[in-house]
């Protein structure tokens, strides 16, 4: 049985996400935020120009692709970050309590590729199942608890277009945060929501920069320094993720020798390839880490590429995103790109070029300056010592982004609990007695290794669903010993129960108080979930609270 995660948050009753107001400000020399609505091709668009970015945001509402949930609204169109550059974003309500339920993102790899990679092969509202040429509902979908915005970023990356001026995991955060300024002015709604971060793969790199910039930013909005809102960062989730190449192009080596999946190299071969990663490969990475220029950046990628990760990968004939499998592999079907690359479909939902998967161009520009040998671990401990929930996990059968070098980088993050979280060993995750991963977890850092997943961990999840439990983001995650309280306002945590704290299940109170009597048994049913209402009918509190299951 495979390991998911459950977030269920208590809320109002289920209401439509409405439009907003123009926001113009009280001064009337003050430039105006500036609404409209333009029709082509039988459809009608938004149009809402920032004033505050000069950014501009144009979308359809309510395509009916993909989000087909009664009363469930969707928003698709492309946002300006700058001078001819247009970011795709997909934006789907929550479909549980969205005036309440937190907002978060999704970002893909590569780096240059889609984020509706993510939609529709792993988390989003809409899968293709058994063959299908359309999509049909995904009932795990991470937008039944959390208002989901996907986005392509960098430009030319999926339906994003325009000139494309980033080159590095740096230079993408601006763009980023413009991009959530204004969406906050065409959606103010959400201003004070929750807020996390979700990404995989080269998210590794992606979500710690991202999260670091977000708040740079906070601090400077708070001094004045810069106008802006404010992102109320609370959660950061990456799926085997990309960290640090000193320590990952190392575990390329040990994985393909040790894994508990296919043996690929001998012991002899296991030596050879440590003493070439030791000899060849450590050395140009350890000048990009002390020089940072990118031509020494440049070179140490191709080094350890040439010499590590590509001659490991031919070693056999398996699929790198999910070694149990040929490298013909055809799960998670792709079948999603031909439905995105439809006139009509384009037309519905307002994409304006051609749809791009992971395209070269953008990719190229990190290439050039050696991104992807670069360390984000910095970014990481300083995200992490915020008080940022931090979940990095990694299904165990992916080879290009393994666990052994998910484990390591995450035992590498500076915070004031590292050495405890280093020495810490992965405990045994059981659901009804089967084992379904292993995990630890200190203050805010949490790892995980998922048990019987490929890189892209939502979808083994799904596929297993008829023994699971329906897929839910992690949006607040703290280890089974861990009661932390927020950054901002008190958040505390509290087991119900010895019984439910066997299904790793905690309840995570916003606000100062507690209820002021607390049942020492399982008292109300809470397994977690299925019976949580009746625990909410005698304890108003818990409205504002977050029941977490983990099974």
């Amino acid at each position: 049985m495979l390991l998911t995660a459950r977030l269920l948050f208590a809320g109002l009753a289920l209401s439509s996400l409405t439009l907003a107001a123009p926001y113009g400000g009280n001064d009337d020399s003050s430039p105006k935020d500036k609404r409209s609505f333009v029709e082509r091709d039988g459809v009608t668009y938004t149009v809402f120009e920032h004033a505050a970015t000069g950014s501009k945001i144009e979308f359809v509402t309510n395509s009916g692709i993909c989000e087909t949930t009664p009363g469930v609204n969707q928003y698709s169109g492309y946002l300006s970050v700058g001078t001819n550059m247009n970011m795709w974003f997909w934006f789907f309500e929550a479909r549980n309590s969205p005036t309440t339920a937190p907002l978060a993102t999704w970002f893909n790899g590569g780096p240059g590729c889609s984020s509706m990679i993510g939609l529709f092969q792993e988390n989003g509202p809409c899968q293709f199942y058994n063959g299908a040429s359309t999509p049909s509902l995904n009932p795990y979908s991470f937008n039944t608890y959390a208002n989901m915005l996907y986005v392509d970023q960098p430009i030319g990356t999926g339906f994003s277009y325009g000139t494309d001026s980033v080159t590095s995991t740096v230079t993408a955060a601006p763009y980023v945060w413009t991009l959530l300024q204004a969406f906050y002015a065409q959606f103010p709604q959400y201003e004070n929501r929750d807020f996390g971060i979700f990404t995989e793969s080269y998210g590794g790199h992606y979500g710690p920069e991202f999260a670091y910039y977000f708040e740079q930013q906070n601090a400077a909005i708070a001094k004045g320094t810069i106008k802006g809102e404010t992102i109320d960062l609370i959660a950061l989730g990456i799926n085997n993720g990309w960290y640090d190449p000193v320590l990952q192009f190392k575990a390329y080596v040990d994985f393909s020798y040790n894994n508990t999946y296919k043996q690929l190299i001998s012991a002899s071969q296991h030596t050879t390839y440590l003493n070439t990663y030791n000899t060849k490969c450590l050395p140009p990475l350890n000048t990009c880490y002390s020089s940072g220029t990118n031509s020494a950046c440049e070179n140490a990628d191709n080094v350890c590429q040439n010499d590590i990760e590509d001659p490991l990968s031919e070693t056999a004939d398996f699929d790198v995103y999910d070694i149990r499998e040929p490298s013909d592999d055809p799960y998670p079907p792709t079948t999603y790109i031909s439905y995105l690359q439809s006139s009509s479909v384009m037309t519905a939902i307002g994409a304006k070029t051609t749809y791009q998967e992971c395209p070269d161009a953008p990719y190229d520009k990190f290439v050039s300056t050696g991104d992807d040998a670069r360390s984000f671990l910095a970014q990481l401990g300083d995200v992490v010592s915020s008080g940022v929930t931090t979940v990095m996990w990694a299904g165990d059968a992916d080879w290009i982004c393994n666990w052994f070098g998910g484990q390591a980088a995450a035992n590498a993050v500076s915070y004031s609990g590292q050495s405890t979280f280093e020495s810490k060993p992965l405990a045994s995750y059981t659901v009804a007695g089967t084992a379904g991963g292993a995990f630890k977890s200190v203050g805010s850092l949490s790892f995980l290794r998922v048990f019987g997943a490929g890189h892209e961990v939502p979808y083994y999840r799904l596929i297993s669903r008829q023994s699971l439990n329906r897929l839910r983001k992690l949006l607040h995650r703290s280890g089974p010993e861990s009661y932390p309280t927020s950054r901002a306002c008190p958040r505390r945590l509290w087991w119900p129960s010895q019984t439910a704290r066997t299904f790793n299940c905690f309840v995570l109170f916003y606000g100062n108080e507690l209820p002021s009597t607390l049942p020492t048994t399982n008292t109300y049913g809470i397994r977690c979930s299925s019976e949580v209402e009746g625990f909410r009918e005698k304890n108003p509190i818990v409205q504002q609270a977050a029941v977490i299951e983990l099974v």
